[in-house]
């Protein structure tokens, strides 16, 4: 067969001439994002909420001073916004190290 019997030949199948490739693009959300919140308690110097701050969130004295105080007056205040892991991993951190110093300090996960 010759070529130009290929190029009018009916029977040929189209070989993709006209196919028109789109990449598919994965869909990618965000993963949810959660607080941490502080509880007040009857119980927990203010001094050790306020060093918990400062180490497990990273704050610095007037910060931890301001959200302890928060605290205080309201009953709880948000020390942070993580991911999942993370903020369970905060919440685990403010337990045990509050529990290591014998202190009732509770804090909580909440999504946003």
């Amino acid at each position: 067969m010759s070529a130009e019997d290929e190029e009018n030949s009916p029977e040929l199948p189209d070989l993709g001439r006209d196919l028109v490739v789109e990449e598919s693009k994965p869909e990618v959300k965000k993963p949810p994002l959660y607080q941490v919140l502080l509880l007040n308690d009857d119980y927990t110097p203010m001094d050790f909420v306020v060093e918990v701050l400062e180490m497990i969130f990273g704050m610095d004295r007037q910060r931890a001073t301001r959200i302890m105080l928060e605290v205080h007056t309201k009953g709880k205040a948000r020390c942070g916004v993580y991911t999942y892991e993370i903020a369970e991993t905060k919440v685990a951190q403010v337990s045990s190290y509050a529990q290591q110093h014998q202190h009732p300090l509770l804090s909580v996960m909440e999504e946003v």
